[in-house]
C-alpha cells in the first residue's frame, strides 16, 4: 500500500514540476476537450435558449486560426471581435431543426467565466417540440479529440447524449 501511495505522490509531484511554466503554454495545456452545449425549450417566450460552453483558449485558438487574427478574450479590447466571430463559428458548427425544421439561431452574446467561455443564442416562435434533431461539430476542427455533450430540455424533461469526434448528429423525441 506504501508503494502505490509513494508511486501517486512521486507521478503527482513529477507532473507538477513539468506543467507549463508560461501562459502561452497554460493556454494550449489541459487533458480533456469538451464542450457542453445545453438547449431549453422556453414556452411563455416561445424560444428555444441554447448556451455553448467551451474551454476559452481552446475558442481563442480556432476563432485565431480561422479569422487570422490575435485575440485575447479576457481583453475588453477585444469583445467586439468576439462578437464578430462567435456567431459565424458557432452557426457553422451547430444546427438544430425542430420538428424537422431547421431554426435559425440569434446570437445573445458571450462571457468568460474563469476558464470557460459561455456563448448565448436564442430561436424564436418555438411553442412545442416533438423531436430535435442537432448537428454539433464544435472544435472538431480544433482537436479530433474533442467531445461534445448535449443537453436538451423540453417541458421539465432532460436528455443527453454524448458526441465523439467525428460523430455529431443527435436526436431528441419528446
Amino acid at each position: 500500500m506504501a508503494a502505490i501511495v509513494y508511486r501517486c505522490f512521486l507521478f503527482f509531484g513529477l507532473s507538477f514540476l513539468v506543467l507549463p511554466k508560461n501562459k502561452q503554454a497554460e493556454k494550449a495545456f489541459h487533458p480533456l476537450y469538451m464542450a457542453v452545449t445545453e438547449i431549453n425549450l422556453n414556452p411563455s417566450d416561445k424560444t428555444l435558449e441554447v448556451s455553448c460552453k467551451m474551454f476559452s483558449d481552446d475558442l481563442e485558438q480556432i476563432l485565431e486560426k480561422n479569422n487570422h487574427a490575435q485575440l485575447d478574450i479576457a481583453s475588453e479590447k477585444d469583445k467586439a471581435n468576439f462578437d464578430k466571430y462567435i456567431p459565424v463559428y458557432v452557426k457553422s458548427h451547430l444546427s438544430i431543426a425542430v420538428d424537422g425544421k431547421l431554426v435559425p439561431l440569434s446570437y445573445l452574446g458571450f462571457e468568460k467565466e474563469k476558464e470557460s467561455a459561455y456563448c448565448y443564442f436564442q430561436a424564436e416562435n418555438i411553442s412545442s417540440v416533438k423531436k430535435i434533431d442537432i448537428s454539433n461539430s464544435l472544435l472538431y476542427d480544433y482537436t479530433t479529440q474533442q467531445i461534445n455533450i448535449i443537453h436538451v430540455i423540453v417541458n421539465g424533461k432532460r436528455q443527453s447524449m454524448k458526441l465523439d469526434c467525428p460523430d455529431k448528429q443527435a436526436s431528441f423525441n419528446f
